[in-house]
């Protein structure tokens, strides 16, 4: 017989076996059956009993047939451990690996490439289960402009988790944005984030405490010291993302007041940008009051709003917003352009 048709019987004994309990009562084939149909396998309650039976004399299964319906369990003692991931892992294994290569440096995935084989072979195994053509109807696309992760030196992603596993200092030698020469700082690791297709190292500097988030890939030498981290006092990830710490700006919150056009009102209704968002028309005219955090990542979505978005309060975010638009048109001007035109 061909391997093919073995495969998909294997698959489901071996599914069977991790679904059974260690002690009495024990599932009855029914619930078995209806544990395996929901894990993607085409089966009935008939075939069920028959694996039962066939793994009976290969395995200690027990029947409980005290009373009906009977409930199948491990014999007591020692459970058998059984290795590999089941078709539902396969398959969201499957949909994470997309998914995180678009998000993060090879780096970060190296330790998961076994387990992301091991899916593929178990999708590629069954490709009749309804299961495994669920990775062929989904795909994440990135809501913004695609972009590749940068690379991240392996030897320096080590540094890096080392020093946060166990709180110690850690020496770098850091690139900054916008510039070519390497500076060497003494960094207290808190966290590591990862925003985007960038990842980066929440730490303070030096004897200082502010918390300041470094790129890694930025950082192109790092070396693991001896002495402690200082961590700051009662410091919660948790609430340093939700004041807005991640956004690269300084938490403070304003209210925001912004007319809209009707396709971006309509947008907002769906994913708002704040719990007490509220969004009014009138005279055709939306509004939109909000209480948002200052931050780069809300200046740069106004921006990129162009004409369908228009701060109306706090003035200096209007007057700084105008300006930074007179700008970009300036750089548009034909003349700049081609100045001998």
């Amino acid at each position: 017989m061909p391997r093919a048709s073995h495969e998909p019987t294997l698959a489901r004994q071996w599914e069977l076996l991790k679904l059974l309990p260690s002690r009495q009562p024990g599932k009855t084939a029914r619930d078995l059956c209806e544990r395996l149909e929901a894990a993607g396998h085409a089966v009935t309650k008939r075939t069920v009993e028959r694996d039962l039976t066939e793994l009976s004399r290969l395995f200690p299964l027990v029947c409980n047939d005290i009373s009906q319906p009977y409930g199948w369990h491990w014999k007591p003692g020692p459970r058998i451990d059984f290795p590999g991931i089941d078709l539902a892992e396969a398959v969201s294994l499957g949909l994470l690996e997309d998914l995180l290569r678009q998000l993060v440096p090879p780096t970060f995935t190296e330790s998961l490439e076994g387990r992301f084989a091991e899916a593929r072979e178990k999708l590629k195994a069954l490709p009749l289960n309804a299961f495994s053509k669920w990775a062929d109807l989904v795909r994440y696309i990135s809501p913004g402009l695609p972009v590749l992760p940068p690379p991240i030196r392996p030897d320096v992603l080590r540094a890096v988790q080392d020093a946060l596993l166990q709180r110690c200092q850690l020496k770098v030698s850091y690139i900054s944005a916008g510039t070519t020469v390497a500076k060497e700082l003494l960094l207290h690791p808190i966290a590591l984030i990862q925003q985007g297709a960038r990842s980066y190292l929440l730490a303070t500097t030096f004897h200082y405490d502010t918390l300041v988030q470094y790129a890694i890939h930025r950082i192109h030498a790092a070396a693991l010291l001896a002495e402690r981290a200082k961590r700051p006092k009662s410091f919660s990830l948790d609430d340093f993302l939700a004041q807005g710490g991640a956004q690269f700006g300084q938490g403070a919150s304003f209210a925001l007041k912004i007319s809209l056009s009707d396709d971006l009102a309509a947008i907002l209704q769906e994913t708002a940008i704040s719990s007490d968002q509220r969004i009014t028309t009138r005279a055709g005219k939306n509004t939109l009051t909000a209480t948002v955090k200052d931050s780069w990542q809300l200046h740069f979505w106004i921006l990129s709003q162009g004409p369908s978005l228009t701060v109306i309060q706090p003035a200096s975010l209007r007057n700084e917003i105008t300006g930074k638009l007179r700008q970009a048109l300036a750089n548009y001007d034909v003349q700049a352009l081609n100045p001998k035109s």
